[in-house]
């Protein structure tokens, strides 16, 4: 039995150093060659030796913790923490558009239609897209209190993944309205998911349907590049987000991100602790060009 744990080391001068399978990415963790039994004994050795070189990498490198993004639980000795307040979002996708939109339930296909009213313009292209994207993308991260990525990681995943052709991996999507950019999103494609890493729409426009307009032309271009099965990413159960992809169709499944903490606590990191609340609160409020340009400094060092 072989397998393999991508590991990232993520450093901040202002939260500590973090090893990570892997930033960015929903899902990660031990991966095995092949299909073999879960419970076996193999599988259960090569997990072990993977996880010990692990620890031992996290002791070495003095990190916070070790975070395993995986969606099975794992036996180790030295995991004491894991959260499992996430699910996978997933949709099996049929064979041609006309087969999901009559999947849908009535109000969501009414929805779609009405959304279909406002003359959209949906393109999907490359690296040509960066900057209708990022203008997007970091204005609605900046309403939610967040740290944007730099334009530098977007145009690095299209241009890594394929770019824009028929064989292209990886490519942006963009909603127009009369010229404007109001809706946009990364879709990647890859071994029959079509998955979106990131996606963002201007809340001002939320009344004409644009990122229905644009999630239903997602779903179809996923079906075009022979997708089956459509990834919307990780949301608490219950939550908005949940509830928007939860009406496609959308089955969770869970995720489950195990740690091996040295210091601190893990949930210190995330938006909603006590810690970060205000912090969140003050970056809304700041000018859109000053957290396009500090932000990707600051989000490359939140695990």
């Amino acid at each position: 039995m072989s397998g393999c744990l991508p590991l990232f080391l993520v450093r901040s001068w202002m939260f500590g150093s973090f090893l990570v399978s892997l930033p960015y990415l929903n899902s990660a963790g031990v991966v095995l060659k092949g299909s073999p039994a879960e419970d076996s004994q193999a599988v259960r050795e090569t997990q072990r030796c993977l996880i010990d070189r692990a620890v031992e990498l996290a002791d070495a490198l003095d990190v916070k913790h070790l975070e395993l993004r995986g969606e099975r639980r794992m036996d180790h000795r030295a995991f004491n923490m894991e959260r499992t307040d996430k699910v996978h979002m997933r949709l099996q996708l049929p064979t041609n558009a006309d087969l999901l939109m009559t999947s849908f339930k009535s109000k969501l296909r009414s929805q779609i239609k009405k959304s279909a009213e406002h003359p959209f313009e949906v393109y999907f292209g490359g690296s040509e897209c960066i900057d209708d994207f990022y203008s997007i993308f970091s204005e609605n991260m900046r309403d939610l209190g967040t740290p944007v990525y730099s334009k530098k990681l977007f145009r690095s995943v299209v241009g890594s993944f394929g770019g824009f052709s028929d064989r292209g991996q990886a490519e942006f999507c963009i909603v127009r309205l009369q010229s404007q950019p109001i809706s946009v999103a990364l879709l990647v494609h890859h071994q029959g998911i079509s998955e979106v890493p990131s996606a963002s729409a201007l809340r001002r426009w939320n009344s004409t349907g644009a990122n229905m307009w644009m999630y239903w032309n997602l779903l179809q271009r996923g079906i075009e590049k022979g997708s089956s099965e459509f990834d919307f990413g990780r949301s608490s159960v219950g939550s908005g987000t949940y509830k928007f992809k939860e009406q496609w169709g959308a089955k969770p499944q869970q995720a489950v991100w195990q740690y091996y903490v040295r210091k601190g606590d893990p949930s210190d990191m995330r938006p909603d602790s006590p810690s970060k609340i205000r912090l969140v609160n003050v970056w809304k409020k700041l000018p859109l060009w000053l957290t396009r340009l500090v932000g990707p400094s600051i989000v490359r060092g939140i695990p």
